[in-house]
């Protein structure tokens, strides 16, 4: 029977391959690649984030008022 530590290993091997191919990249596709994930998983989250206050501001009953 495998355990997780099977798993975690896997994982960690792979994220060590890809790990290794970022680095021996020439230096502006590095930041090209990493505008290229961070920039959306950045954006992914502010917006769940925002998404979560406005469902929890208004459970709470203190959403701001729709006027100016």
């Amino acid at each position: 029977m495998t355990g997780g530590g099977d798993v975690m290993r896997a994982v960690a091997d792979w994220w060590d391959a890809v790990e290794l191919w970022i680095t021996q990249l020439p230096f502006p596709l590095q930041v090209v690649l990493a505008i290229v994930v961070v920039l959306p998983l950045c954006w992914g989250t502010s917006a769940g984030v925002d998404r979560l206050v406005d469902l929890a501001a208004a459970q709470l009953g203190r959403d701001r008022p729709n006027g100016p």
